[in-house]
């Protein structure tokens, strides 16, 4: 994919109030940890994740996503009117139908004649909708849309902590683990074809790749437990991702590379999708890409999801990590296996 005429106009973001420490969950967890002779300070270890943040109970999702689209409205030349299309990305949506886009849009105020829509692909769902507004706007149908997203963690975390006190076994803790990395948050993008302002943040192009074979590795689903009883849980083989992930990375930064022209040399920032310690060394080991290049927020925010490349990118530009004129690249490998690498021009 290449693009000539798009452009990141405005970034926002939000993020949740509550701020709880892996150390926290860990003292919820010590019943669990004392049968299983677990060590304390292993979500740490594992993950390099000290604290994350959470929504209040009950906080409504949109809410939060059209919080951070007003910001990048603010932040932008563009009104609501001006938009041609608004897309919600989150794993979790206010209700299943109508798209949770439709509420955000009646939030902001947007226009009539937009696009209006959600999309769903785990962690990397709100660089698809980067690539959607990107290819209309390329196509010369739109000339400016959104992308917005909100997720938390909170009530999975809950779920999550129930289940395995009831059921003390390692191997229950080693599959459904993976929610003690997540975090709360919402953000927004704004892309244009840059007649709104002076342009900057050109997008160039990028490389999509898939192996679908590994999609039950990560899972998020509901399971029937009869008598019209569901339970929510997730499952995830976490060094499987990791192994059939770093292929796939290898594969699309080869892809990208052939694209663009552009090697390791000529990058001079990268934003990745924020998942733990191990993945951040593994995705920049792959692309050759030292780690002072690299702007990180899962420290202390956890993996938001699909909000997290987003918001972490804004928080780079925001404390002038990211400088005009460099060559940035955004990148993410998602359940399913998917993997996105976008180029762009600051």
């Amino acid at each position: 994919m290449r693009y000539s005429k798009v452009y990141l106009d405005s970034m926002g973001y939000e993020l949740g109030p509550v701020v709880v420490t892996s150390e926290e969950l860990e003292e919820r967890l010590a019943p669990l940890y004392k049968k299983l002779n677990i060590p304390k300070g292993q979500i740490v270890e594992w993950t390099g994740i000290r604290e994350r943040r959470w929504w209040e109970p009950g906080y409504p999702l949109s809410r939060g996503a059209a919080a951070a689209a007003k910001k990048a409205l603010a932040a932008s030349n563009v009104k609501p009117a001006d938009i041609g299309a608004l897309i919600y990305t989150s794993v979790f949506k206010t209700q299943f139908e109508p798209a949770t886009a439709c509420h955000i849009g009646a939030e902001i105020g947007i226009g009539s004649d937009a696009f209006i829509c959600d999309i769903n692909n785990a962690c990397l769902a709100a660089v698809n909708g980067m690539m959607a507004i990107a290819n209309q706007i390329e196509l010369g149908q739109i000339r400016a849309g959104m992308v917005v997203s909100c997720e938390t963690s909170r009530h999975i975390n809950e779920i999550t902590i129930k289940h395995l006190l009831e059921n003390p076994r390692m191997d229950e803790f080693i599959y459904v683990v993976t929610p003690f990395t997540g975090g709360s948050g919402a953000s927004a993008i704004l892309l244009t074809d840059g007649s709104f302002s002076k342009p900057g943040r050109r997008l160039r192009g990028g490389a999509v790749c898939a192996d679908p074979r590994y999609h039950d590795i990560c899972r998020w689903e509901i399971d029937p437990l009869g008598d019209g009883k569901y339970q929510e849980m997730t499952k995830t083989d976490a060094l499987a991702v990791l192994k059939h992930g770093e292929k796939l990375g290898g594969k699309t930064w080869r892809k990208f590379q052939d694209i663009l022209g552009w090697t390791a040399e000529d990058i001079d920032k990268t934003v990745c999708h924020q998942v733990a310690r191990k993945n951040q060394e593994v995705m920049l080991k792959t692309m050759g890409i030292p780690p002072e290049k690299d702007f990180i927020t899962y420290p202390f925010l956890g993996n938001i999801g699909s909000v997290s490349l987003p918001i972490t990118a804004a928080i780079a530009d925001e404390r002038g990590f990211l400088q005009p004129g460099e060559k940035v690249v955004f990148g993410g490998i998602g359940s399913g296996l998917n993997c996105i690498i976008l180029g762009w021009e600051w």
